[in-house]
């Protein structure tokens, strides 16, 4: 091969690898962004549920607001543990 040749080989070679590289960033984002969602909705989720079953509860004791708040709190230390959890588990995947 001549050097001309071997530099546009060389060039192609190297224009398909950032081309490929750009498209798995935008790949790479939407799914950041769906691990984001999934991350805030366990949170959010552990706490409703925590908080509606402390409702519950103080409906049949007649124990207002204690419960609510005993649960409000179990359930927000629940869906901490669960982020935690899931981001230890994508840290140790990557």
């Amino acid at each position: 091969m001549t050097i001309p040749e071997d530099f546009k080989t060389r060039l192609k070679i190297a224009k398909s690898k950032i081309k490929s590289e750009i498209q798995n960033g935008k790949e790479n984002r939407g799914s950041f962004m769906g691990i984001a969602f999934k991350l805030g909705t366990e949170l959010v989720a552990a706490v409703a549920v925590g908080t509606i079953i402390g409702f519950i509860l103080d409906s049949w004791f007649d124990t207002k607001p204690w419960l609510i708040i005993i649960f409000f709190f179990l359930g927000a230390a629940a869906g901490m543990l669960n982020v935690i959890k899931a981001a230890n588990k994508m840290q140790k995947k990557d």
